[in-house]
């Protein structure tokens, strides 16, 4: 496991692109998870991960 947590994901097909992504990870900030966009090639999706131990959800190896 490499200490990921993804919070939620969001299609990169999608007519806005990565902007429900990036809205999402706002919000988490501001609740104040470090969360931030990353782009998984293999599902063409955009996750909203929080590195680190600890931070509940679903963790991807």
């Amino acid at each position: 496991m490499n200490g990921r947590t993804v919070l939620e994901c969001f299609p990169a097909g999608g007519p806005r692109g990565s902007w429900p992504a990036e809205e999402f990870a706002h919000a988490r900030r501001l609740e104040g998870l470090p969360a931030e966009v990353v782009m998984d090639l293999a599902t063409d999706m955009f996750l909203v991960i929080v590195r680190g131990e600890g931070a509940g959800g679903e963790a991807v190896a």
